[in-house]
């Protein structure tokens, strides 16, 4: 089978040196579950220079990302392989970051991440590389690195063989059941007069896992009744 690939297209690779090579992510590359690679704009900028940000033309602050080598550096980093890959741009104008966009983009076989600086994107980007834009939550971060980073972690739990326990991702909090996870408990039984709930002692799979789908039906009604509405626990539906 071949390797997961996440492409990442940024002005400062850098910033992924420390992340790529820790935790659950490195033994994944490691394992040859995933692949990522680091790409610099600039090394397809053409001047001395190496600009890839000039000012908006009808004034205003910053500076936006030119088109030339943005075009370029997706053009030759999808060469790189067979597959063309599901391009995404990180930006605070994008779809929502969810649980459900993560299991689509985890069953492409690559994904290619763009990563906007300064004032984002000349629109042409948009217009001509189509990329299905993201956002991580409406809030601004200085560039898309660090949304970049949490696509990854998000997408590589869900490639098989990645987690240890197959069936983590299946209970995770807005898995496909669209709830949040039921609360957990380990050693000691007891601490500082919390102890932990007798059902889950008990040894009894069936009543343990009725408890669990009711504590989490409990718990995403206090905390995000969204999630619920239309669904058959809605108890308005």
């Amino acid at each position: 089978m071949r390797p997961f690939r996440i492409d990442v297209l940024t002005l400062f690779p850098g910033i992924f040196d420390g992340y790529l090579g820790q935790s659950l992510l490195k033994r994944a590359i490691d394992a040859g579950l995933v692949e990522v690679h680091l790409w610099n704009f600039r090394d397809w900028a053409t001047d001395r220079h190496k600009t890839v940000d000039e000012p908006p033309y009808g004034g205003g602050p910053g500076m936006l990302l030119k088109c030339e080598p943005i075009f370029a550096c997706v053009e030759a980093v999808n060469a790189q392989a067979d597959l063309p890959g599901q391009l995404v741009m990180l930006t605070p104008q994008g779809e929502p970051l969810n649980q459900q966009l993560i299991e689509k983009l985890a069953g492409q076989q690559r994904i290619t991440l763009l990563c906007g600086r300064y004032e984002g994107f000349d629109d042409r980007i948009i217009q001509g590389l189509k990329p299905l834009e993201v956002s991580a939550g409406d809030f601004i971060c200085n560039g898309g690195e660090v949304p970049a980073m949490l696509v990854i972690d998000a997408v590589i739990r869900l490639i098989p063989g990645v987690l240890g326990d197959e069936t983590s991702a299946k209970y995770d909090s807005f898995s496909s059941a669209a709830l949040l996870e039921y609360p957990q408990y380990t050693r000691p039984r007891e601490f500082r007069d919390m102890r932990v709930p007798d059902i889950l002692l008990s040894g009894d799979h069936g009543a343990i896992a009725k408890w669990r789908h009711e504590q989490s039906l409990e718990r995403t009604r206090q905390r995000r009744g969204d999630l619920l509405s239309g669904s058959a626990d809605d108890p308005q539906s």
